[in-house]
């Protein structure tokens, strides 16, 4: 069962409420048949890295990508985060220039974004898996339906979360009835756009 991924308690249990089972059903034997007959990104023991670095008590920032880089060792299950040693993609070179031009934080030389997810950065994509070479091969298949209950999730849940989106169509799914929002809520981040360039600097 790819839930099984899901080892912190907290998030696994609200989860486990909120998401229709038969949904879970139809998109989980989706993803194993993908995972069976395809070459699909990121290994599935890492489908929900995300939510198994930042505990749901200990989130504080929610940065929502699109779906994981969809070649050879790069998807890790944290949104534009990659392996130790692998080139940094154009995505995550933009948000690090743009953190050095605003806040003259310099620069990483890894793209391995993990110890921002230990101090409560919750690094989410949109859509949680992807076929080898294929981007968004995995949109519309249920994914993103299951990243909104995980909105919900954090908007009863948290007293307060920037969310920041990078990209065109998870600004849309953001911009849904109730996502990202509810009284506990107090602002959000948002931040659209394929540079991930000026838009950091409107916020």
């Amino acid at each position: 069962m790819v839930m099984s991924y899901v080892l912190d308690k907290d998030w696994s249990e609200k989860l486990s409420q909120s998401v229709d089972v038969e949904f879970k059903k139809k998109l989980f034997s989706f993803i194993n048949h993908e995972y069976a007959t395809k070459t699909v990104f990121p290994p599935k023991e890492k489908i929900f890295n995300s939510l198994n670095y930042v505990p749901l008590d200990k989130v504080k920032v929610v940065i929502i990508g699109q779906d994981p880089y969809h070649e050879e060792g790069q998807a890790m299950g944290l949104s534009f985060s990659v392996h130790k040693g692998i080139p940094l993609p154009k995505s995550l070179i933009n948000i690090y220039k743009e953190l050095y031009d605003d806040l003259g934080i310099k620069p990483s030389k890894t793209g391995d974004l993990t110890s921002w997810a230990k101090q409560g950065v919750l690094l989410l994509n949109t859509v949680l898996t992807v076929r080898a070479h294929e981007a968004n091969s995995h949109r519309n298949m249920g994914w993103e339906q299951f990243t909104d209950k995980i909105s919900d999730v954090l908007a009863m849940e948290k007293s307060l979360a920037n969310a920041l989106s990078t990209h065109g169509y998870a600004f849309e799914i953001n911009e849904g009835e109730g996502a990202f929002y509810g009284p506990k809520l107090e602002f959000i981040l948002r931040f659209s756009g394929r540079g991930c360039r000026a838009p950091l600097r409107s916020c």
